[in-house]
């Protein structure tokens, strides 16, 4: 057997570990050199809107809401999937929905591992004779996957519990799924109805409604020092609210990020939704993808994709920025 010197040994370690950590930030994100904050730029006849981003295996997957004026005259709503290694460059959106204005499947909220499966939970936001928003038809969905890529026909949630008919349940959108903090077998799906309305189940089949909170739409919630951190989308900017329990919600904050500096997202800045990859080598960072509008009255076109990053929630950068600044007071 061969025998090396104890100092070899020891370069040898130092230089495998060396090696180790070279592997795993391989794929690490250079913030100072995305080039802008749009991600995704919308146009006449096209918007990006809604994202829902999850990283796996070093591929950043975006979920988002396209809108597309087709040759027939008439705009349809699509989910789509669009991919990044370096936030820098996505793919062009693969549609994951038909093409139905009777429901126009939009507004992804999250994807979360149950099980075998993926879940993306996302809304119908039915326009069939070309209305301006969503029609009373509108309801929560979720579709199911197992590699992230390859997705299954939506199955609606019954989010007002299994003896609610499905046309007494009202119109609600923008669903967002996350487990209990103290009981993880718990799921809750909190949705845009009367505010921000809440239900739980343990098999996301099975719903119980647990009440309703004021918020505005496009909710995303974390967990950050044993409380509840909700984003939200009041008229213009994103607000967060805290919580221990769900029930009791208090304002902490208000962003529009660079909506004075943005032509782009000068009409609104909306949808926030928050990737804790605090602990992801490379990356280490909140980060917050959103859409912005511009003052054009159609709102189904020019919206575009932005991303912004934080170390704390409280102060955020974003291509272009040169110093921090705190949430502030709507």
């Amino acid at each position: 057997m061969t025998r090396f010197p104890i100092q070899a040994l020891s370069r040898f370690a130092v230089i495998a570990a060396a090696a180790v950590v070279c592997a795993r930030n391989a794929g690490a994100i250079d913030f100072s050199t995305i080039p802008s904050p749009i991600i995704l730029q919308g146009g006449p006849g096209r918007s990006y809107r809604d994202p829902a981003v999850i990283y796996h295996d070093g591929i950043f997957r975006l979920f988002c809401t396209v809108i597309r004026l087709e040759p027939d005259g008439r705009r349809y709503l699509y989910t789509a999937l669009s991919r990044s290694t370096n936030l820098t460059v996505w793919t062009e959106p693969q549609l994951l929905t038909p093409r139905d204005l009777n429901l126009n499947f939009t507004s992804p909220g999250d994807v979360v591992r149950f099980g075998p499966d993926w879940i993306l939970c996302l809304a119908s936001y039915p326009r069939p004779n070309g209305e301006r928003y969503g029609n009373a038809n509108a309801r929560v969905w979720i579709m199911r996957s197992r590699d992230l890529d390859h997705w299954s026909a939506p199955e609606l949630l019954k989010v007002k519990g299994p003896d609610v008919p499905v046309d007494q349940m009202g119109r609600m959108i923008d669903p967002y799924l996350f487990p209990d903090k103290d009981d993880p077998g718990v799921w809750w799906c909190f949705y845009k109805q009367n505010g921000a309305s809440r239900s739980w189940s343990r098999d996301l089949k099975t719903w119980h409604y647990s009440g309703r909170v004021d918020a505005g739409e496009n909710v995303c919630i974390l967990v950050d020092n044993g409380e509840y951190v909700m984003f939200h989308s009041p008229t213009n900017g994103i607000g967060t609210k805290r919580s221990r329990d769900l029930k009791t919600w208090r304002d902490t904050g208000w962003t529009a990020l660079g909506q004075p500096d943005w032509d782009w997202a000068r009409g609104r800045v909306t949808a926030g939704f928050v990737l804790d990859l605090r602990r992801e080598p490379g990356i280490g960072k909140y980060l917050m993808f959103f859409h912005g509008s511009g003052l054009e009255d159609d709102p189904t076109s020019y919206a575009s994709l932005g991303l912004a990053w934080s170390d704390d929630l409280v102060h955020w950068k974003w291509p272009g920025r040169s110093k921090n600044g705190p949430l502030k007071s709507p």
